[in-house]
């Protein structure tokens, strides 16, 4: 009795194992059933566009503009004077800040940068024009790998919600309505270092003034770099009041690949081999049974 019992325990397992490899075989690709797929590192791709990486925040006082808005108020408590950085067509400047893409590929869809021209009530943005270089924008070594210094690649501006305000005026100024604007980029970066350099345009009579990263108690916030027509070079963009260099906050959108190992290949199953196995065992059980 004991071997007969032995005998369904193996067949029941057995029968289980085969039925664990059928879902298996369906379960993620083909390459976990075939052997002539690769199995090395897949991706899968996220489902939905969302934002991969942000620079750092424009706002550091919530709530507390006119209205209720949002504000970046200058520090002027430490020194700091610049309230936005020149990057206009019209005088032909730029600004650029970097980013890192670490793991999987990047592919991104569109950027979001910020803008203001002083006395205008609505975003009067009018163009961005966008370079993505592979290195510090203009140096040795460093290539372009995205866009040009011309093409308009603005596809919508609006209004942020957030004012750009002296510490004076916080509360009450209105003047210095930050704009949102997007631009399509639509390109696939693999792991390395990245620089965005971009212009504005707009029908104001100011600016476009590119606000900083404003994170209350720092004075240094990025490491941000700006050309002008006058000096004809990049440099580090400082503020005028401290000197300490300074980032620039935009907003990098698209989907991202998650790396993941392999599902263990799952061999093909015999199914002749498996249905005579099953035969020989039917038919020692019964030898078995006669024989008690």
């Amino acid at each position: 009795m004991k071997r007969v019992l032995f005998l369904v325990a193996f067949i029941a397992t057995f029968s289980s194992m085969a039925a664990s490899g059928i879902n298996d075989e369906y379960d993620v690709n083909e390459a976990s059933v075939n052997p002539s797929v690769s199995t090395s590192n897949y991706s899968f791709p996220s489902a939905v566009a969302a934002s991969l990486y942000s620079n750092g925040p424009l706002v550091n006082s919530a709530g507390t503009g006119a209205g209720g808005l949002d504000e970046s108020v200058l520090q002027g408590n430490l020194g700091m004077t610049t309230l936005g950085s020149g990057h206009q067509v019209s005088a032909g400047n730029r600004i650029a800040d970097d980013f890192t893409i670490t793991g999987a590929d990047w592919n991104i869809t569109n950027i979001t940068f910020y803008a203001y021209q002083t006395g205008e009530t609505a975003s009067t943005i009018t163009a961005v024009n966008l370079r993505i270089w592979d290195g510090v924008p203009g140096a040795a070594g460093s290539n372009i790998v995205f866009g040009d210094d011309t093409t308009n690649i603005m596809t919508s501006t609006v209004n942020s919600n957030i004012l750009r305000v002296t510490e004076a005026t916080t509360g009450t100024a209105t003047n210095r309505q930050i704009a949102a604007s997007d631009v399509a980029v639509n390109i696939t970066l693999s792991a390395g270092t990245y620089w965005l350099d971009w212009q504005s345009d707009g029908s104001g009579a100011s600016g476009p003034w590119a606000p900083p990263i404003t994170i209350t108690g720092q004075t240094t916030t990025g490491n941000a770099r700006q050309f002008t027509t006058t000096s004809g070079v990049w440099t580090d963009l400082t503020d005028g009041g401290t000197t300490t260099p300074q980032g620039l906050p935009f907003i990098i959108q698209g989907t991202s690949a998650v790396v993941l190992a392999p599902p263990t290949p799952v061999p093909a199953l015999n199914w002749i081999g498996l249905a005579f196995l099953l035969l020989m065992l039917s038919f020692v059980s019964r030898k078995l049974l006669i024989k008690q």
